[in-house]
């Protein structure tokens, strides 16, 4: 991959996605809402050899996220690969009666990953080829007391991406589903501790790879391969006494 469009790229999985791609002859294009931080991602980018554009703007304005797509291919001869990682991931209060803030969550999850994958459809079909990656979780799986709209938006970009794989792989365009635990990124800063908490630059390095071998649905680390299938046995009162 040549030319590579990654959103939330100002911290966490993005930023270290930035990273682990930069190298001579890459050309990235990087957006998110902070431009200062996109400034630093981009000038370490580009002492390890990318090419690097950049876009100040929020995932949920379809307008310029669209525009930043289409401005980014049009500076090279192909858009390879976009990854939709920006999202947001707070404890909600439900008990508030207040839907704004859970309504917040799931806008940003669920549109912010169309608003990035779909201006890219049409440039992938035209050069008959490209990789479209977003960013789920492994809490798309499993049913959460205190994030019910974050598992719930997770659980929803799956689904999006199973049911736009079936309309592109005729098109060879590959449609990559990443779900990872628990990763050391800002998202997760006030989580509890747990052995499986992995560092964002391992992370990233596992999604990288995942991308580059054309994984569907990337799950992890490896132990929630075996821990999600047990989630269908175990009774719903010993999983509330853990997620409490």
């Amino acid at each position: 991959m040549k030319s590579i469009f990654i959103t939330g790229a100002s911290s966490g999985i993005g930023e270290h996605l930035s990273y682990k791609y930069s190298q001579k002859g890459i050309t990235l294009g990087l957006s998110a809402r902070r431009i200062d931080e996109l400034n630093r991602v981009k000038a370490k980018c580009e002492e390890l050899g990318a090419t690097v554009f950049i876009y100040q703007l929020d995932v949920n304005d379809n307008v310029a996220t669209k525009n930043a797509i289409e401005d980014f291919s049009s500076k090279n001869k192909s858009l390879d690969c976009v990854i939709a990682n920006a999202g947001i991931g707070k404890t909600e209060n439900i008990m508030s009666g207040d839907s704004s803030f859970i309504n917040g969550i799931i806008q940003t999850n669920i549109l912010g990953v169309t608003n990035t994958l779909i201006p890219a459809i049409p440039i992938m079909v035209k050069q008959k080829f490209g990789k479209l990656v977003a960013i789920s979780s492994v809490a798309s799986y499993i049913p959460t007391p205190n994030n019910s709209g974050y598992s719930a938006s997770k659980a929803g970009v799956r689904m999006l991406m199973d049911g736009f794989r079936f309309k592109l792989t005729p098109h060879n365009i590959k449609c990559i589903t990443i779900c990872p635990g628990f990763v050391d990124t800002p998202i997760v800063s006030k989580t509890r501790s747990t052995p499986m908490m992995l560092t964002v630059e391992s992370g990233a390095k596992k999604i990288a790879n995942a991308i580059g071998r054309n994984k569907k649905t990337f799950i992890f680390p490896w132990q929630y391969k075996i821990i999600l299938p047990l989630l269908k046995i175990i009774p719903d009162w010993l999983i509330l006494k853990y997620l409490k």
